[in-house]
C-alpha cells in the first residue's frame, strides 16, 4: 500500500479550514448560550415587573384607607382633641 504524501501547503490549508470551522461553531454556541441567558433574564425581569405592579396597587389601595376623610376627622376628634368650628372662629375675608 502507498500513502500520498501532502505537501506543506495543503497541510495549512486542511488546518486553516478546521480552525475557520471550529471558530465558526464555537460563535455560533456562545450565541445560542447567550441567547439562552437573556432569556431567563427577561422572564426573572418580568417575573419582578408583576410582583412590583402588585406591590403598586396595595400601597395606593393603602394609601387610599390611610387618607379617608372619615379616618383623618377620627384621628382629629380623638388624638388631637378637635372639634367642629364655633361661629366666632369663622373669619370672612371681604375682596374686592
Amino acid at each position: 500500500m502507498v500513502h500520498k504524501k501532502y505537501s506543506r501547503r495543503q497541510i495549512l490549508l486542511a488546518a486553516s479550514a478546521c480552525l475557520v470551522v471550529m471558530g465558526i461553531l464555537t460563535f455560533y454556541l456562545w450565541h445560542l448560550t447567550e441567547n439562552i441567558r437573556l432569556g431567563y433574564a427577561v422572564g426573572r425581569d418580568q417575573s419582578a415587573k408583576q410582583r412590583l405592579e402588585k406591590d403598586i396597587q396595595s400601597l395606593k389601595a393603602e394609601r387610599e384607607a390611610l387618607s379617608s376623610p372619615e379616618r383623618i376627622e377620627k384621628i382629629a376628634r380623638e388624638k388631637l382633641g378637635l372639634g367642629d368650628m364655633r361661629d366666632d372662629q369663622i373669619v370672612y375675608e371681604d375682596r374686592k
